[in-house]
């Protein structure tokens, strides 16, 4: 039987024996690649999150208008990856300390935010920052956002699956490759 959860936006249904985060670090394209990667992650759809419009599209989020963030949604299986190793994953591969920018993409869209779907996840995210910024891991404090999951839309098709399919462009190359060389380095035991 899936689970249901039920918010003023959106129904997301969540197949028997997998749980769900959703995740801001800048460009969907980057996180969606890094997560892929993850033993344990079923499913990874990038889309739009806590905004305020139905239904956006990508140009239309690129004017930092709507209040969604580039997200991604990824479903896994709670007895292969902790919640606690996705999270560390996730702080690791994107600088949580730029306050809505990674790199050379800018605007609130890009902002780095966790949407929590239960009080589990809202208490370990906010557990896990403060102690990232109390041990001070990262230089500067954490800006990443930690609210409540509201509403999710799924990106346009093209934005699918976008560095496997796309990984000889140049951004691919440039931004995203170095995320996952990263995240192969640092957490090759964690790999599919």
């Amino acid at each position: 039987m899936d689970k249901e959860l039920k918010f003023p936006t959106t129904e997301v249904k969540i197949p028997e024996g997998l749980n769900l985060i959703t995740l801001g670090a800048g460009c969907f394209w980057c996180i969606e690649a890094v997560f892929q990667r993850l033993e344990g992650v079923d499913k990874v759809v990038s889309g739009y999150a806590g905004g305020f419009i139905e239904n956006p599209t990508y140009n239309a989020i690129c004017t930092g208008t709507t209040g969604h963030a580039e997200v991604i949604q990824a479903y896994y299986n709670p007895t292969m990856i902790s919640l606690s190793d996705l999270l560390e994953v996730f702080w690791a591969t994107h600088d949580p300390t730029t306050l809505n920018r990674q790199g050379a993409d800018v605007g609130p869209h890009y902002r780095s935010s966790i949407f929590y779907h239960s009080s589990e996840q809202e208490i370990l995210a906010k557990n896990m920052k403060t102690q990232l910024d109390d041990s001070k891991v990262f230089d500067s404090p954490l800006v990443t956002e930690i609210t409540a999951f509201t509403n999710f839309y799924p990106a346009e098709n093209y934005h699918q699956d976008y560095y496997n399919q796309n990984g000889a462009q140049p951004y691919c190359q440039f931004v995203i490759k170095p995320k996952v060389d990263k995240l192969k380095k640092f957490f090759s035991q964690r790999l599919k």
